[in-house]
């Protein structure tokens, strides 16, 4: 076991509220009365091998047990994939400081490690074995690599193991995230899940358990009917069955109820309708997820079917207690549906001591005050909204950052990135963000390092939000039918930038 990490000497940015009012109007007097916010600095990129392009990181990924918050990201963006090393940053005080690190044994641009690249950070908890878990995509120029790995630490998230091999040896994988169950009275108590898709398979959807704290894993199982997917994220209720919401040939989950033993052909959650967000900026919309106290899953992504023309995203969502049955498609309504701006990247968290119609839930997103802008023209923006009632009605949004350039970002293979995905957590009732905050460069080296917010929070008084007035673009079927792609078929929302890593 190596210890690696750096106590980070605080960066703090004090930011005032949104001058530019008009952008989310009807809304601009409630933005005139908001709070400012306090951003936090949790690490930077102080590499320099190539080929990554520094200093940048991007796609984080968080989750909160008690007094503790762990992140993970890519660090030295790889424009044909992955990064130069998967950094973490470990906060024991409610994110007021950090310690932060990268991931020992992994990639050879930290040294030490077989893999060229990694990719897709995730985040777990195992509190039946004490133990944190890192799961990460490898990346290798010249052989076949584990589908995933995962790295452990039992020390609180400070010391990071070296990583363990998790499902058969591929050319290729992609998009993998990982859960672990700790309801201390579920029959699976102690089981972690990790998700993954192989892109040889067209996506085929593949699952591996580990009942022993991640050091050793089962066999990759597919889903009953060989299914196609992308971008699964894992959850488990606190009877131990764990729900899947993935994309597929729309937004989709997938379920198993014997401790993974076996997993269920996808049930359909909705179709989607997705606006390409302009300036060449990488995103999708790839699902985030979570669970609340009592078992009821949301899942949300970036969606247009609210607007005239589908012109701009919107954040919408859907809810299930059971992973087959979902409630219809709910916007969240962050600005009107009459306004310009443009919302993609979401992703959610909801307090685990909450639920039902008292679930205090939260949102980070980026967005685009003007969707129909230009590489040039485009400024971008972290927004954070809440709602303190199971979504009934939501607080006015806030401006967390911004606006950046898209100038100042690395390049990927399918466009300018700050990750595919964006991190939200309760810890202890307060709700935090980690997200990629970019400035202007200095020569050929970027500024963009990751950030997290201080004094957020979910308020149950004033000025409230409500979307019971919406109507969808177009009518959408409320039956759940089973999708059923044939194994090893590309399905029809498959996007020519899928290659996602």
């Amino acid at each position: 076991m190596t210890r690696i990490f750096f106590c980070l000497r605080i960066k703090t940015l004090l930011l005032s509220c949104w001058a530019a009012l008009s952008v989310f109007a009807p809304a601009a007097a409630l933005y005139a009365q908001a709070p400012s916010a306090t951003l936090t600095q949790i690490s930077s990129d102080p590499f320099t091998v190539g080929p990554g392009q520094h200093a940048t990181q991007v796609e984080p990924h968080m989750l909160a047990n008690g007094s503790t918050l762990v992140a993970a990201f890519q660090t030295g963006r790889i424009v044909n994939g992955g990064g130069t090393a998967i950094g973490w940053a470990t906060s024991t005080d409610g994110g007021s400081t950090w310690a932060h690190g990268f991931l020992p044994g992994l990639t050879t641009g930290n040294g030490g490690g077989p893999y060229n690249a990694a990719s897709d950070p995730a985040v777990a908890f195992d509190a039946k074995h004490g133990v944190w878990i890192i799961a990460s995509l490898p990346i290798s120029n010249t052989t076949t690599t584990a589908a995933v790995v995962v790295s452990r630490s039992t020390d609180g998230g400070f010391t990071w193991d070296n990583p363990v091999n998790v499902g058969p040896k591929v050319s290729s994988s992609d998009k993998n995230w990982i859960v672990c169950d700790s309801t201390s009275t579920s029959p699976f108590y102690g089981n972690c899940y990790v998700e993954w898709d192989n892109p040889a398979t067209g996506d085929g959807i593949l699952m591996s358990t580990s009942s022993d704290g991640g050091l050793t894993w089962g066999a990759a199982k597919a889903t009953a009917n060989h299914a196609a997917g992308i971008g699964g994220q894992p959850l488990v209720q606190p009877n131990g069955t764990v729900i899947v919401p993935i994309e597929t040939v729309g937004m989709s989950a997938f379920s198993s109820t014997n401790g993974g033993a076996t997993w269920s052909a996808p049930v359909s959650v909705a179709n989607i309708q997705s606006h390409t967000d302009a300036g060449g900026i990488r995103s999708s919309p790839l699902p985030s997820a979570a669970v609340d106290g009592a078992g009821t899953v949301w899942v949300v992504w970036q969606d247009c079917r609210f607007r005239a023309n589908c012109s701009a995203n919107d954040l919408v969502y859907s809810k299930s207690t059971d992973g087959l049955h979902w409630t219809k498609v709910t916007r969240v309504p962050i600005d009107a549906t009459t306004s310009t701006v443009d919302h993609f990247i979401p992703g959610i968290g909801i307090d685990p001591a909450t639920s039902g119609a008292t679930a205090r839930v939260a949102l980070h997103y980026y967005f685009y005050s003007q969707s129909s802008c230009t590489t040039t023209t485009c400024r971008l923006g972290v927004g954070y909204i809440s709602s303190h009632n199971g979504g009934a009605t939501w607080n006015p949004p806030l401006r967390l950052a911004g606006p950046m350039q898209l100038a100042w970002l690395p390049n990927s293979q399918n466009g300018l990135m700050v990750g595919d995905y964006i991190a939200t957590a309760f810890n202890n009732g307060v709700p935090h963000g980690v997200f990629a905050v970019a400035a202007a460069k200095s020569g050929t080296m970027f500024n963009e390092a990751m950030f997290t917010a201080q004094s957020l929070n979910v308020p149950e008084a004033g000025a409230e939000l409500s979307s019971a007035g919406d109507r969808p673009l177009h009518k959408l079927s409320d039956v759940i039918k089973k999708e059923r792609p044939e194994k090893g078929t590309v399905p029809p929302s498959k996007r020519a930038k899928r290659s996602s890593k």
